[in-house]
């Protein structure tokens, strides 16, 4: 059996879906900008912070009072005003009494709530105690005395303030962050003296620009010492468009040669900071620091040692490097972004804020005043209906005793108001003294002088102004500090290179015949006698240090970089060059080189040619390397030899028949790439078997010798032998000795060649 329902289509209200949304959406988005994320410029708190501060202020916990569990005061908060987690409504409690978060904390707590390491860290709210701080006085101190609206709760049973009667700028003082939907704000902290300066100069100059703010305002002032680096015309800058950034730096000293940070920047945590340098140290980024240390306490609440691998280390360069690294520098975003008097959120700048706040401060002084004038004007005239009664006190007893309405009859009688009469009629009869009497006298007076001062005041603008500014005075004076974070203008950090972490230290690098590398400490390394592997042996070695490139020059005449701390160490055997670049197939390692960027290598073919090329010329980052030598179809590079003085050094070239020739170093140009002059004359080299080519070259240093090494002979030559062999660049040479002629290799002897 179905039933039919019927619809009253004309009643219900259709409205297209995207429209729906779209007003749903925007419902939302104003809830969450305008009572939950963001602060009003009038007391500086969101609602959840207000409805905290007043749920306390209603519990009594004052400064003066006990601590009450803090589970107490979540409860009447989410129970009585903000309907919400109260994990959420705990945590905004806790940000409140943190010193470390809050420049002045509203919140005074008793228990665990959270460390600079981990604010979050709190203890659950059964376990904390809490009330309010004196500071928070300047909230709630005139709550009661009509400054402020009042309006329902959540669920129309109580009431509650709709902004606090702040008496100081706290929007400024503690600022707050927040994100709401298509908006956000993140005011810093400023110091409170610094406000109140400014805004009693505004006080008395309306007309005060930014610029003038300014040389009251410094700049913003975090629960911290760390410095903020920011430079003051940035800051300035701030200031006037209400965003942009401010960075603070760590504040370190150095102290029996090692780093002793003893200030962090705002919200850093000092295991963060020391987590982030052992990374780097274990990545070997930082060989210069052997060791950490956290020796901070209660005397000393940041105390990070960084302590460096020798005194040779230069300090300020690592911590350059370090707050350019790591969260010892930080930047923090500035957006002045708030909720105005006129319920709308804007981003304001200074002076636009400090204008806007006394001008709230202004009403709310105005009303206070009203509100007492008020109370005043309404003692007054019940005490004035009292002053009769003690003067006609017979004729006042004769009406209440004889009439059965004595109210009506007093105030025809004596022409009293409603509220007089009912006063003489509550009198007590002690109260007929006459000392009573004379006490009602002292107390109009003391009244009537109130109003008289109260009713100038408040027809005086100038008056008025006097009066916020000597409150304002007061609360500088009584809450007023130091500040904390210095303003102090340093160079930008800078991050090392990669080269200047490395330890310089004097490193051997040598290469084998099969193409394997290996790397170690020292320069009196001897490479003939290290192990190699089966039907391996010694082919090239360079002595640097451990933060230069080592240059690699393969048979084809390409020149490849590789970090010279980064090769396997000479313990072992060593690993294939060709593992770590992308050499042409085929292609063979001829040697290897390493110093500085000035440094000169002879680079020559088995074609009888060849040039002194510069190391900063044949650096390259491309694993395929790059063309140096030119070399002839069929030739192949030789092992490159360093070169001293090329105005001292000789050149001995060999070629394959035992021919030698020595010519001066200075007849061979300086090439970054090329085919270079010929150096020995090689006649018609086609490179076929059995011809003749050079096979062996060196550049022997003033004061030095060579051994030419012929299987298991060895010939000596003196630097002075090899001066009175001279010849000419390209020719053929001499003969060596018989015996002689089959050139292996050629061996440098007493050659100084410590970097």
């Amino acid at each position: 059996m179905s039933e039919t329902l019927d619809l009253d289509l004309e009643n219900i209200e259709q409205q297209p879906l995207h429209e729906f949304t779209e007003n749903a959406y925007l419902n939302y988005s104003m809830y969450v900008i305008l009572d939950r994320a963001l602060p009003h410029i009038a007391d500086g708190l969101k609602p959840v912070q207000r409805r905290i501060i007043y749920a306390m202020s209603e519990l009594g916990l004052k400064a003066t009072a006990k601590f009450k569990k803090s589970a107490r005061t979540v409860g009447d908060v989410i129970g009585k005003f903000h309907p919400h987690g109260d994990s959420a409504c705990y945590e905004a409690m806790v940000i409140m009494a943190q010193p470390f978060t809050y420049r002045y904390p509203l919140i005074d707590g008793q228990g665990n709530w959270g460390s600079m390491d981990d604010p979050k860290s709190f203890a659950a709210m059964r376990y904390t105690e809490s009330r309010l701080t004196a500071y928070a006085d300047t909230l709630l101190g005139e709550l009661g005395q009509g400054t402020v609206d009042w309006v329902p709760n959540f669920d129309g049973t109580l009431e509650e303030p709709r902004l606090l009667p702040a008496r100081l700028p706290n929007i400024l003082l503690n600022g707050t962050t927040g994100i709401a939907v298509g908006m956000a704000t993140d005011i810093p902290p400023h110091n409170l003296r610094e406000v109140c300066n400014a805004c009693v100069h505004l006080l008395g100059s309306p007309k005060a620009s930014v610029n003038e703010i300014c040389k009251h305002i410094k700049g913003p002032d975090f629960p911290t010492r760390a410095e903020i680096i920011t430079p003051k015309k940035d800051i300035v800058d701030i200031y006037k468009t209400g965003n942009g950034s401010v960075r603070m730096r760590a504040v370190w000293e150095k102290e029996d040669g090692n780093i002793i940070i003893t200030a962090l920047p705002h919200q850093s945590s000092g295991n963060r900071v020391l987590e982030q340098i052992a990374a780097q140290m274990q990545a070997k980024k930082l060989p210069m620091l052997e060791d950490l240390r956290d020796e901070s306490d209660h005397e000393n609440p940041t105390r990070l040692v960084l302590v460096p691998r020798s005194n040779r280390v230069n300090l300020d360069d690592l911590m350059s490097h370090l707050f350019s690294t790591t969260d010892l520098e930080r930047s923090y975003r500035v957006n002045l972004n708030m909720i105005g008097v006129n319920g709308r959120p804007q981003v304001k700048d200074i002076r636009a804020i400090l204008v806007e706040w006394l001008q709230y401060r202004t009403e709310t002084v105005r009303r206070r005043l009203q509100f007492r004038l008020d109370k005043v004007e309404q003692q007054i005239h019940i005490l004035q209906g009292l002053m009769i009664a003690y003067l006609n006190i017979d004729e006042v007893i004769r009406i209440i005793r004889e009439n059965d309405k004595p109210k009506e009859s007093l105030m025809k009688r004596f022409k009293l108001s409603d509220i007089q009469a009912e006063a003489i009629l509550e009198l007590k009869l002690r109260k007929l003294a006459k000392l009573e009497e004379i006490r009602i006298k002292g107390e109009l007076n003391e009244l009537e002088k109130e109003r008289k001062s109260l009713v100038q005041i408040l027809k005086s603008r100038q008056r008025l102004k006097t009066l916020i500014r000597n409150e304002i005075k007061e609360d500088a004076e009584t809450f007023g500090d130091e500040r904390m974070s210095p303003l102090v203008e340093r160079t930008e950090a800078r991050a090392m290179d990669e080269t200047d972490l490395i330890a310089t230290e004097p490193v051997t690098v040598i290469l084998s015949n099969k193409g394997l590398v290996r790397s170690a400490k020292g320069h009196d390394i001897d490479p003939e006698v290290l192990s190699y592997r089966s039907g391996d042996s010694f082919k090239s070695s360079a002595c640097g240090r451990s933060n230069q490139n080592a240059l690699f020059l393969d048979s084809t005449g390409r020149c490849y970089s590789l970090p010279a701390h980064s090769l396997p160490s000479a313990r072992g055997l060593g690993e294939p060059v060709a593992g770590r670049l992308n050499p042409p197939d085929g292609a063979t390692f001829e040697g290897v080189m390493l110093g500085t960027a000035d440094d000169q290598y002879l680079l020559a073919t088995n074609a009888g040619y060849g040039f002194f090329a510069r190391l900063e010329d044949l650096h390259t980052k491309n694993r395929n390397g790059k063309a140096v030598v030119s070399v002839p179809r069929g030739g192949r590079v030789l092992t490159p030899s360093a070169a001293g003085n090329l105005e001292t050094d000789l050149i001995v070239a060999i070629s394959s028949i035992g021919r030698i020739l020595v010519i001066h170093a200075s007849e061979l140009p300086v090439l970054a790439k090329g085919k270079g002059l010929k150096i020995i004359n090689i006649p018609g080299a086609k490179f076929k078997s059995g011809e003749e080519v050079m096979t062996a070259i060196a550049v022997v240093p003033e004061g030095a010798g060579i051994d030419i090494i012929a299987g298991q002979r060895k010939l000596v030559l003196k630097y002075r032998d090899l001066q009175e062999n001279l010849g000419e660049r390209g020719k053929r040479g001499n003969l060596l000795p018989r015996g002689y002629r089959n050139v292996t290799r050629l061996l440098l002897k007493n050659v100084d060649i410590d970097n």
